[in-house]
C-alpha cells in the first residue's frame, strides 16, 4: 500500500501537483510517509488521495493515467513478483493469488479456454453501474496496469481482444487509446480478455530463484485495512501468503489466531463457510499457478498442496475446473 500511495503523489507531482497539499488534503502525512516505519495507510485515507489527486490535476481519468506511466513498483512486492515471472500466465496468476497485497476492494480471477483467456476485476461490495469514483479510480489503475506493465516485460505489445466495463465511459476515444480495445458496457463485469497466444509468452525479466525469495517475502506481509476484515478472508489471506509452507491443518490455524479447532469452525459457521471450503479454494489458486508455471510435475504439485495421492489430488482438480490436471496443462 505505501509503494502505491507512494507512485499515486509521485505522479501527482509530476503533474505540478504540491505533494504537501495533496497530503494534507488525504490526511497523510508525507514526513511519515518517507519513514521505513511509517504507520499503515488506511482505505479512506486513500480514497481521499486518489479523489484529491484527481481533483488538483483536473484529470477525471486519472487512473487510466497515471497506470500509463506507473511502473511495477507501485505495486510493491506483487509487481515484483510479476516482474521476475517466467510467463505472461505465471504473472498474471500471481497477481491473481497475492491481490490482497494491494487493496482489499477487489480480487482477480483468471479463466482459461482453449482460444483465449480473462482478467476478472470481482468488487469486494457490489456497486451496479455506478461504482464510487474512487472505486473507478483503482480499478481501471489496475486494469490498465495489466495491460501495459505485461507489455513492458515482454517482446510483444499485449493486445487484448475485448475490454468490459459495467458502465458507460465519459470519454469512449481516450478509454480506446489505453485500453488499446473499444470497452463495451457490460452490467457487472471489469474484465480484460486476451488472446491464449499471449499466456505463454516469456517475460525478459524472468528470475526463478529471485521469485522464490520475494514469494517467500509476501508471505510474511500482514494486509491491514481501516476496518476488520471476515475471519473467512483472513484465513484466506493467511493460507495464500504462508503457502511455500504448505496448506496448514485446522489444528495449526486456529493456534494462529488465538483460537480453539472448535471456536474457528464456530466463527467461520457463523459467516457460512467451513474452512475446508476455503482450504479448498486456496488449493484451487495455487494448483492452477503450479501447473501453468510449468516448472513442477504433477506428482509434486500433488504433495506440495497436500495430497497423499495424485488421483486424490486429480479428483479434486477435477471438482473445481471439470478438467483433469494434464488436461488443463494442454490447453
Amino acid at each position: 500500500m505505501k509503494q502505491l500511495v507512494s507512485a499515486i503523489i509521485a505522479y501527482a507531482v509530476q503533474r505540478d501537483v504540491d505533494a504537501a497539499q495533496l497530503c494534507k488534503l488525504a490526511g497523510i502525512s508525507l514526513t511519515a510517509l518517507k519513514k521505513q516505519s511509517a504507520p499503515a495507510i488506511t482505505r479512506s485515507q486513500l480514497d481521499a488521495l486518489w479523489l484529491s489527486a484527481s481533483r488538483l490535476t483536473g484529470d477525471p481519468l486519472f487512473g487510466l493515467h497515471f497506470a500509463e506511466a506507473a511502473k511495477p513498483a507501485a505495486l510493491g512486492v506483487v509487481g515484483e513478483i510479476v516482474q521476475t515471472s517466467a510467463t505472461v500466465g505465471e504473472a498474471l496468476t500471481h497477481a491473481a493469488a497475492l491481490t490482497h497485497l494491494v487493496t482489499d476492494q477487489c480480487r482477480l480471477e483468471i479463466h482459461r479456454t482453449a482460444k483465449n483467456f480473462s482478467v476478472r476485476f470481482i468488487p469486494v461490495t457490489d456497486y451496479g453501474d455506478a461504482p464510487p469514483t474512487t472505486f473507478k479510480l483503482l480499478v481501471e489503475f489496475l486494469m490498465v496496469m495489466v495491460i501495459h506493465e505485461v507489455s513492458g516485460l515482454m517482446l510483444e505489445k499485449i493486445m487484448p481482444s475485448a475490454v468490459r466495463l459495467p458502465y458507460a465511459t465519459p470519454d469512449p476515444a481516450a478509454y480506446e487509446r489505453v485500453f488499446r480495445c473499444k470497452p463495451v458496457k457490460r452490467a457487472g463485469e471489469y474484465v480484460l480478455v486476451f488472446d491464449i497466444r499471449y499466456w505463454d509468452e516469456p517475460i525478459l525479466s524472468a528470475n526463478y530463484e529471485l521469485q522464490s525469495l520475494l514469494l517467500k517475502k509476501a508471505g510474511t506481509l500482514q494486509h491491514k485495512t481501516d476496518k476488520p476484515q471476515s475471519l473467512e478472508v483472513r484465513v484466506y489471506n493467511h493460507l495464500l501468503a504462508n503457502s511455500y509452507l504448505g496448506i496448514i491443518s485446522l489444528e495449526e490455524m486456529a493456534a494462529n489466531f488465538n483460537l480453539s479447532p472448535r471456536s474457528l469452525q464456530r466463527k467461520l459457521q457463523e459467516e457460512g463457510v467451513k474452512y475446508q471450503d476455503i482450504a479448498d479454494s486456496v488449493r484451487k489458486s495455487l494448483a492452477l499457478y503450479y501447473i501453468s508455471s510449468g516448472n513442477y510435475a504433477m506428482k509434486d504439485i500433488s504433495y506440495m498442496l497436500g495430497y497423499n495421492e495424485l488421483s486424490a489430488f486429480t479428483r479434486a482438480f477435477k471438482r473445481w475446473t471439470g478438467s483433469s490436471p494434464a488436461g488443463y496443462q494442454s490447453l
